[in-house]
């Protein structure tokens, strides 16, 4: 491993391709990305292989984030929400994957790049914005100019309302990339230390060290599930107007 903490963030081209002109290298970032959305179908394969009425111990893994994802989205959008259901999971999922993905000694963490996370906001944001259109129609206009607004505040309130729904991939996309940056940042400095104080310290650095790993492993599902129940809120107001 290197000893330079930033050198995990670095993409490299595992498969170097270039059409005319533009780079579209397959590289450690897209493999991972693979990975986790093929950890992910293997894990709830492997779960669900033998389905019961009363369900197993392995069962009741895949059920158990189905109806947290489920009853996290009837509360924050609505049961008219969940034809959309199948967005919402699959984007927990593959962002906790990615998350815990880059635990691993050699891997990568996709979720810590604004470039890919950030191109799944800008698709929850499109799929809000559609949402917002197709049901409320010219009442959608609403959202950048609340009912009730005296119109001598259009040129100040519209404004600020345009900035605040496309600021809405932008605090998305900021929070995870940099809470994923920092938090693998320090595990790796201080896993670095760890070899060189055991000698004096014995088993303690260690301990601290799987202490360390442990409270990155829930930083990085908790973290999943904020960009999760923002999404889940920001697609509520698609649904409800001002």
């Amino acid at each position: 491993m290197s000893e330079n903490p930033m050198e995990q963030f670095e993409i490299k081209r595992l498969l170097p391709i270039e059409v005319n002109g533009y780079d579209i290298s397959f590289t450690n970032s897209a493999l991972c990305m693979i990975i986790s959305a093929l950890a992910v179908v293997a894990l709830f394969l492997l779960c669900l292989r033998k389905k019961s009425i009363v369900p197993t111990a392995a069962q009741c893994v895949p059920e158990s984030a189905y109806e947290f994802i489920y009853n996290m989205m009837v509360e924050n959008v609505g049961k008219e929400g969940l034809k959309y259901f199948s967005f919402i999971f699959t984007l927990f999922l593959f962002l906790c994957t990615g998350n815990l993905l880059g635990l691993f000694p050699y891997s990568f963490t996709f979720t810590s790049h604004v470039a890919a996370v950030g191109t799944l906001s800008l698709l929850a944001l499109v799929l809000n914005i559609c949402v917002g259109i197709k049901r409320q129609k010219w009442g959608y206009l609403h959202t950048f100019f609340p009912k009730g607004t005296p119109w001598p505040m259009a040129p100040l309130i519209v404004p600020i309302e345009v900035i605040s729904l496309l600021s809405k991939p932008l605090s998305l996309t900021i929070r995870l990339a940099a809470n994923m940056t920092v938090g693998h940042i320090i595990l790796k400095v201080i896993a670095g230390f760890v070899v060189t104080i055991c000698l004096v310290l014995g088993w303690l650095p260690l301990a601290f060290t799987c202490i360390l790993i442990m409270f990155e492993i829930f930083i990085g599902i908790l973290q999943a599930y904020v960009y999760t129940i923002l999404s889940c809120i920001y697609l509520g107001d698609a649904f409800h107007s001002h």
